[in-house]
């Protein structure tokens, strides 16, 4: 009976580590090839616009797999189909790792 939650938790485990290893970009080669990201997503991370999202502290893979689905298209926004359409699979990995390598602090109010 303990058979199948050992499997079922090695199975978390493997999906885990491979979709990091998937998705591990070089957070410096990020920072440079974010400057069209930074008009609307702030120099930080940190939008001064409402209709653009935070991008700093968020986790890497939902980064990563959010750009590929405006590359692909299958995510639709105006702006960010357009931006994603030229990044390279290396592109997204690395500006991923940027923004998520950015620690956020949140202050109590």
């Amino acid at each position: 009976m303990q058979f199948i939650p050992i499997v079922a938790l090695t199975g978390f485990f493997l999906v885990g580590v491979f979709s990091y290893l998937t998705y591990a970009g070089d957070a410096r080669a990020g920072r440079q090839k974010i400057t069209t990201c930074q008009a609307c997503h702030g120099l930080d991370g940190l939008s001064k616009n409402p209709e653009s999202p935070n991008l700093a502290g968020q986790v890497e893979s939902y980064l990563a797999r959010s750009l590929e689905a405006y590359r692909s298209g299958e995510r639709k926004n105006d702006a960010m189909n357009i931006v994603a359409k030229d990044l390279t699979d290396e592109d997204i990995a690395d500006v991923a790792a940027y923004y998520a390598s950015i620690q956020v602090d949140v202050l109590p109010p």
